[in-house]
């Protein structure tokens, strides 16, 4: 008497029995015991499983369109991959991100949980392939070789909008803090050394800046992911698909996901071409390391409270310290550090993947795709916790800041068109030598009048260009 607890599936390499709750068959438990590999499999990536069913359903339309898919099969898919891209059966998309086979585990994930709840819809029990088959139907026209890198691109766009909102969100934070500092007077520092007044609005302003620039950057790099090579099938010469499946598929993709698409002019490029992952990657990188100085600089700003700069306050979070009373770290800009330093490992690993590519097919996409989701993901987290958890409470020491201009020898600068260069250069290292301040110096030795002196070092005289006298 047969199992109501197991249904029996087979492949090449023999038959194995599949839990009978399961949608997932016998290619992808094959794949779970062989790739006990990141402990992450492809489910905890929604961007990706929503991608999958989006191709397949596209997929589906296409070759009904085309009269190669029966209609009520092709019903059947179509409405099992809208349910999987509304959230549904995620939990059995199991097999682990990092995996050999270019891909191919995680594309049979898809056929079979597709064609299982396929069945189910058209009254069948799952495994009845007879009825709807995982390669036959779900698959047909497709080759894991364009399937996969499709469906990575469309969930890398998908997480590169995300991040893009996250950086708005924290450039927000750093222009409002801008506004909220702009009277407020500082020294600006060159190699940690004290250079020339500015205000501590122009300082966080340069952040905000910063984040915009790398928006556009990271808006470029997405826009390339829209040139796809569906309908490239095995290596780019479209065995076994209708020579009007790629147009068509491209179409119905576009009209699914709503991002616009492209069909690459050269199939064969494109299905051993990971570029544009390359590209995100670096862009990505460029972003994270900027990231990382700005928290190093919050970090330095905010250093003390008392023994360090203690120019800023950053808003205490935790406790810093388990012998320690009282002590209060960076804790925000420091996690975003340390993302910084994963999404750098990330790319690394990504050129070295996108490297390896051999002949017609790159068979390292799986770790690029690992590797490319954790960096978008961990910065898109990052920049929000440190938008709302760091820099919205971030306070000015205002006091403290005009007493270090005034002390600072780094006045003398301001002074240079206006006594000369040599005069300003003795000024500085008597002020320094002796611990008085340059204005007291300035009036001792009578190089200004003390009002040329208020006039030469107001606030917006120091803060921006000023007309200056010819030599």
């Amino acid at each position: 008497m047969p199992s109501t607890e197991h249904r029996t599936e087979h492949d090449l390499l023999g038959e194995r029995a599949i839990p009978q709750h399961a949608y997932y068959g016998i290619h992808t438990l094959r794949a779970v015991e062989n790739f006990p590999i990141s402990g992450t499999p492809i489910g905890r990536h929604p961007d990706l499983i929503v991608a999958l069913a989006t191709v397949k359903q596209a997929a589906a339309v296409a070759n009904r369109q085309l009269g190669l898919l029966d209609g009520d099969l092709a019903a059947a898919i179509v409405a099992a991959c809208q349910e999987i891209r509304d959230g549904r059966l995620h939990g059995e998309f199991v097999v682990d991100m990092i995996q050999g086979g270019a891909g191919t585990s995680t594309n049979m994930n898809a056929n079979e949980v597709i064609a299982n709840r396929a069945l189910e819809l058209l009254g069948q029990p799952r495994g009845a392939y007879h009825a709807l088959h995982p390669n036959e139907h779900v698959n047909l026209g497709q080759s894991t070789n364009d399937v996969y890198p499709t469906a990575l691109r469309l969930a890398a766009h998908a997480g590169a909008q995300r991040l893009l909102a996250a950086m708005e969100q924290l450039r927000c934070s750093f222009s409002a803090k801008a506004d909220e500092f702009a009277g407020v007077m500082k020294m600006g520092r060159t190699q940690l050394q004290d250079a020339v007044p500015m205000t501590l609005g122009q300082e966080f302003r340069s952040y905000a800046v910063m984040l915009a620039d790398d928006q556009a950057r990271l808006a470029e790099a997405a826009a390339l992911l829209g040139e796809i090579n569906l309908g490239a099938t095995a290596i780019g010469t479209g065995i076994n698909c209708h020579p009007e499946y790629a147009s068509l598929v491209r179409r119905a993709l576009s009209g699914l996901s709503g991002v616009t698409l492209t069909t690459a002019p050269d199939l064969i490029a494109a299905t051993q071409d990971v570029g544009a992952f390359v590209q995100l990657s670096g862009v990505l990188k460029r972003a994270a390391l900027k990231l990382s100085k700005i928290c190093n600089d919050l970090r330095l700003l905010s250093s003390g409270p008392r023994a360090g700069l203690g120019e800023i306050r950053l808003p205490p979070m935790q406790a810093g310290s388990s012998i320690m009373p009282g002590k209060v770290n960076p804790v925000i800009p420091e996690v975003v550090n340390q993302i910084a330093f994963e999404v750098l490992g990330n790319d690394v690993t990504i050129s070295f993947a996108a490297e390896g590519g051999q002949l017609q097919l790159n068979a390292f996409e799986p770790i690029i795709a690992y590797a490319l989701f954790n960096s978008i993901a961990h910065l898109d987290a990052g920049c929000r916790v440190l938008a709302s958890r760091c820099v919205d409470g971030i306070s000015a020491n205002a006091g403290h800041l005009q007493a270090q201009v005034d002390n600072s020898i780094g006045l003398a600068t301001a002074l240079n068109p206006f006594i000369g260069y040599e005069a300003a250069t003795r000024l500085a290292q008597d002020a320094l030598a002796s611990g008085r301040g340059v204005r007291q110096l300035v009036l001792e030795l009578d190089l200004l009048s003390p009002s040329e002196l208020e006039r030469v070092l107001q606030p917006a005289s120091l803060t921006r260009p000023r007309p200056v006298a010819a030599a």
